[in-house]
Formats: C-alpha cells, sequence, structure tokens
C-alpha cells in the first residue's frame, strides 16, 4: 500500500486531436461573402458616374458632394459634432431619412464607417459614405429596416465641431 500511494499520476494524453474545420469552414464562408459584397458595391459606383468614389483604408469608399478647401480642422477624439445624415440602400431606397444627430467623436456607440469617416471631414463638407455591412450592421442588421449583411450608403453633412471636450 505504501508502495502504491507514493507514485506519481500518470498524465492521460487524449486518444485522438481532431483540428476545427468549422472554423476553417466559417472563415471561407466570410470570405466569399466579403466578395459578393465587394463586387456589389463595386457595381453600384461604376454605375454611379457622376462621383468619384475613394476606397479608404478603413474599409469603406466616399465620394464629395462638397469639398472644403482651406485648412480647417476635422473632429478629433472626444470632440461632440452636429451632423445631418440619411441612410440608404444601393439602389437608392430610403431606410432612414435625413436627420440631424449630435455625436461625440469615438465615445459613443454609432455606425462603424461613419465613425470613422466623420473623422475625414472639414465643417461644411457633404460625403456620401458607401459601407459594407461588416463597418455598418454586419451580421445581425439593425433589427428594424436593415438587413443582415446590407451594405448601405449614407450621405453626411458634417455641420458644426463643439471643440469643447
Amino acid at each position: 500500500m505504501l508502495f502504491i500511494s507514493c507514485n506519481e499520476p500518470i498524465a492521460r494524453r487524449p486518444i485522438s486531436t481532431k483540428k476545427s474545420t468549422i472554423l476553417k469552414a466559417s472563415i471561407e464562408e466570410n470570405k466569399a461573402l466579403n466578395k459578393i459584397e465587394e463586387d456589389k458595391i463595386t457595381a453600384f459606383i461604376k454605375k454611379d458616374s457622376l462621383q468619384t468614389y475613394y476606397n479608404s483604408s478603413m474599409g469603406f469608399w466616399y465620394a464629395y458632394h462638397t469639398k472644403v478647401e482651406t485648412e480647417t480642422p476635422t473632429p478629433k477624439f472626444g470632440e461632440e459634432v452636429t451632423i445631418s445624415f440619411d441612410i440608404k440602400d444601393l439602389s437608392g431606397n430610403s431606410m432612414y431619412p435625413q436627420q440631424e444627430k449630435k455625436y461625440t467623436i469615438d465615445k459613443e456607440d454609432f455606425i462603424t464607417g461613419l465613425q470613422h469617416g466623420i473623422k475625414l471631414m472639414k465643417v461644411g463638407e457633404t460625403i456620401t459614405f458607401v459601407i459594407p455591412s461588416y463597418n455598418a450592421f454586419g451580421v445581425a442588421g439593425d433589427g428594424n429596416k436593415i438587413g443582415i449583411n446590407q451594405s448601405i450608403k449614407s450621405t453626411l453633412t458634417l455641420i458644426h465641431i463643439n471643440n469643447k471636450q
């Protein structure tokens, strides 16, 4: 009995190991969905020949309607801005009509693509943003008018920057 109780416990090894194929399949499926969505956005941009769209490093496209050429500041972290914006689908159907909103930069929950887009703007500029679903409402939609994996288009005007932080 003394001999048995002094032995070190022996670690049990798994009989077999399985690699997660579900994760790989999910990654491939998301890549395919993103490619389809990007193709739709590219087709929309080609169709809108009146505008020149720029591809941002943050994953959305934008086109200026009104551009301010002077050296004026852009919004920074913590500043409150007043914006006017609408939300449409890529066919131009209105999902949410033009509305005015006060938004504190990077301190409030808002559409990710627009959060980044506002930081590019100067007071008085109007820009149309084309935002893929992963920078908008994603796989869940908004639970109301915006469906799952739906790209959106928003025309936004930066009305005012309140520099008081």
